[in-house]
């Protein structure tokens, strides 16, 4: 049974805002209650169960607007925890500004008390039939036919945010544009290519945060579309073995150099690389360290670029080349050579965010090819600190009318010291990283 709309009042004014870090505020004619729970769904549930008790105080339903990072959802709860979503139209002046549109969908109520829900779908009749016309039969040729076969059209119902919880009750409301967009994301890092793509990471300054921005983005090709290996491609000793999981041996790009005619034979198998990379159990990546031989003295060469960029393009759909800071060395150019799309990572920090801007007008005065690699880059702006969120959109907005796109990373404990595991990221970073992979895709 639908909920009787003509009892709700003008007041109480309601809104439950979900923060990423599981924390959440509800507004109730102004006063703040903050919640916070281990699970972003117990959250949920604690705000709708204090939302049902206000209707049930007041014995009538009550009007809610619910903001998390899937968008906004406009609700009506009954004192029995029925609960509806209802279409922006209709939504008094004094909630909150409406932000997104939502879909038109038949109107349901869902109950929530007792911990079952039941639900029931309100449908408009359909319209009467026109009568049919008689027809004139033109018989064409079959050749003229189109596929019989339907395009897919259906879209999935929303998983995430209120609608997701919803759902999970007995409803089927479609997807927020957040969520559509992040399904989009999803499809662009999951998809694959007529032969390997290369991704070159690269800033001429340290500490400007190269290695983390290998390990998000290969986690996240890693876990959505496979076959996928971060390269450690500094000439003595790089740090992107120290940031990820070590496998059962030590073996380095140059024990790949030693074997590289066996493993480019035609008998080789596409299990033989493992001997020499280091596989990432959770994000569904390997890694090609770089020599940690101590007192070694051997560095890589341009020729053992080429070497090794042959053997991982054949085991591999996708590389990730980490970098040294060394611009003018043979190795860091042979790299640049063999790159498809480049990638520029920074902090907020002034002196990285410079050397930024250098690597990339040095690629563009270089030659040609490197020009259209340094335009069609994409630059990857992460907080190196709480607090800087505003920081990082001033440096983003400065990169962004020269390369093709700029996404900022929030900062995130996991990612400052120890190995890095995409699972132990915050929800936000987990869809920065995402959003960063997505953007890398389209230009490959």
């Amino acid at each position: 049974m639908a909920i009787e709309k003509s009892l709700i009042q003008p007041e109480p004014v309601i809104s439950a805002i979900i923060n990423g870090d599981n924390t959440g505020v509800l507004k109730i004619n102004g006063e703040e209650h903050p919640y916070e729970a281990p699970e972003v769904n117990d959250l949920r549930q604690a705000l709708m169960k204090r939302v049902i008790g206000e209707a049930a105080t007041l014995g009538r339903p009550v009007r809610v607007t619910s903001m998390d990072d899937t968008g906004v959802s406009y609700l009506v709860v009954s004192p029995a925890g029925e609960v509806e979503e209802e279409q922006p139209a209709t939504v008094p002046e004094n909630a909150s500004a409406i932000i997104e549109r939502i879909p038109s969908i038949p109107a349901a109520t869902t109950t929530v008390a007792g911990g079952k829900a039941t639900t029931t779908v309100v449908r408009e009749p359909a319209p009467a039939a026109a009568p049919a016309a008689a027809e004139t039969v033109t018989r064409r040729s079959i050749r003229e036919a189109g596929s019989f076969l339907a395009a897919p059209s259906a879209v999935e119902p929303a998983t995430q945010g209120f609608r997701g919880l919803l759902n999970s009750l007995g409803l089927s409301l479609a997807p927020s544009e957040d969520e559509l967009s992040e399904r989009e994301d999803i499809r662009l890092a999951s998809k694959h290519f007529a032969g390997t793509r290369t991704i070159a990471v690269v800033n001429q300054k340290g500490g400007s945060n190269k290695t983390p921005t290998v390990a998000g983005l290969a986690a996240v090709f890693g876990r959505n579309g496979g076959s996928v290996v971060g390269w450690d491609n500094n000439p003595t000793t790089g740090t992107l073995g120290w940031r990820t999981e070590k496998g059962d041996h030590a073996r380095s790009a140059l024990d790949v150099i030693a074997a590289a005619d066996a493993l480019l034979s035609p008998t080789a198998q596409s299990a033989d690389i493992n001997a020499f990379v280091h596989h990432q159990s959770t994000d569904k990546y390997d890694v090609l360290r770089s020599d940690a031989d101590v007192d070694g003295t051997h560095e890589v060469t341009a020729e053992e670029v080429d070497v090794l960029h042959r053997v991982v393009s054949k085991y591999y759909r996708l590389i990730l080349m980490d970098s040294g800071n060394n611009h003018r060395s043979a190795e860091w150019n042979r790299m640049i050579d063999h790159a498809d799309q480049l990638v520029v990572p920074t902090t907020n920090e002034e002196d990285r965010v410079e050397a930024a801007l250098l690597t990339l007008q040095g690629l563009d005065l270089k030659a040609e090819r490197s020009a259209g690699l340094a335009s069609n880059a994409v630059v990857i702006v992460s907080e190196r600190q709480r607090g800087e969120a505003r920081l990082s959109q001033e440096t983003a907005e400065k990169f962004r009318p020269y390369v093709r796109d700029v996404v900022v990373v929030p900062f995130d404990e996991a990612l400052k010291s120890g190995q890095i595991r995409f699972g132990a990221l915050q929800p936000a970073t987990r869809r920065a990283w995402l959003r960063a992979a997505a953007a890398v895709a389209r230009g490959l």
